[in-house]
């Protein structure tokens, strides 16, 4: 039996009960169906105001979980939006040159390897000579300073490359509102409040750095996410980490893919699983099913080397946004996508 038979009925009974609240919140929900700007603003605005709670409640448990069950999905979404929408694995010499020290990084290679991946990316892209020089200079001197910090360089990157999604659903299309400085507002103001003496306390008085498991505890946390750093700082870099993170992974899953679509109006979840096959394909979809399936019966057995193993797995996918953003940036503006160019989605 297929991984598409499997997911027919429960993407069916999805769209039932989708088409059930629609049905029955008419008017309420029509401006959110027809005006996607307000749509990806309320929805940005909500999962700002969710993280936070949760990084305030259990924030431990949330950068424990979070990267076990968003983890796998929010790779293939990454290659989806950053490697075969833009068309980039059709350009030859773009992954001859870039795909190699990607690949090593997957497999194990220093980090310094994708910071090799983005400059020769950038050195092919369809831009002048003098764009191309700087996107590589730029690159340069990013991987020199991050060498420089040695294992602090491993952590900043870390820390910034939940950023980095941010920056590029920003930049993703042209937008006729000021509606999606909401979230980013937002987003903004829940990071300075995390690393205040407030949220420190909140977290405190909620017991949040008591729940925990697999022997991944705040000192744990404070050891992988600031070391170095003095007590009270670190607890605060790591409520920062875990609440930026959860953000990453909603840019990934919620965010982009509203954006991304050609027609203002949501698909169906049929209409989104028929466009994610024919995006990525059968094959590469049941191998992601396979390894999330993988990675939760060896979570179950062992929590912290199932987290390990999943870190260890998708530690190119920042040098592959980063390479995305790059591109973006030196060859100028948003490109014209359209999802729907393959799939006729419909409202329900």
């Amino acid at each position: 039996m297929t991984a598409a038979t499997l997911l027919h009925g429960p993407i069916a009974a999805a769209d039932l009960v989708r088409r059930w609240w629609l049905r029955r919140l008419g008017r309420v929900v029509r401006p959110l169906i027809r005006r996607r700007e307000l749509r990806v603003a309320v929805l940005g605005s909500t999962m700002v105001c969710t993280a936070l709670a949760a990084t305030l409640i259990a924030p431990l448990w949330l950068l424990i979980l979070g990267p076990l069950v968003w983890g796998v999905p929010h790779l293939v979404a990454d290659l989806r939006y950053m490697l075969v929408r833009p068309g980039y694995h059709r350009r030859l010499g773009l992954v001859a040159l870039a795909g190699p020290p990607l690949a090593w990084v997957a497999l194990g290679g220093h980090l310094l390897w994708g910071f090799l991946a983005a400059a020769l990316a950038l050195a092919v892209a369809r831009a002048s000579p003098g764009r191309r020089a700087l996107g590589v200079v730029m690159i340069a001197a990013l991987a020199g300073g991050f060498a420089a910090l040695g294992r602090t360089g491993d952590v900043l990157f870390a820390h910034l490359h939940n950023a980095v999604a941010v920056l590029l659903w920003w930049a993703w299309r042209p937008r006729s509102s000021r509606l999606h400085w909401l979230p980013l507002a937002l987003m903004v103001a829940a990071s300075v409040f995390l690393v205040s003496d407030a949220a420190l306390g909140a977290v405190r008085a909620s017991g949040g750095l008591q729940w925990f498991g697999g022997a991944m505890g705040p000192e744990y946390q404070v050891w992988r996410l600031s070391p170095g750093v003095g007590p009270e700082w670190a607890l605060r870099l790591v409520l920062l980490f875990c609440f930026a993170q959860t953000i990453h992974y909603g840019v990934w899953l919620g965010l982009l893919p509203d954006e991304d679509r050609g027609r203002a109006t949501p698909p169906t979840y049929r209409a989104r699983w028929t466009g994610l096959v024919a995006d990525m394909g059968r094959p590469l979809l049941a191998a992601a099913i396979a390894v999330a399936v993988l990675l939760a019966l060896w979570a179950a057995r062992d929590l912290m080397a199932a987290c390990h193993g999943y870190f260890r797995m998708a530690r190119f996918h920042g040098h592959l946004e980063l390479i995305a953003a790059g591109l973006l940036l030196v060859e100028g503006g948003v490109r014209d996508r359209s999802e729907e160019s393959c799939v006729k989605g419909n409202v329900g």
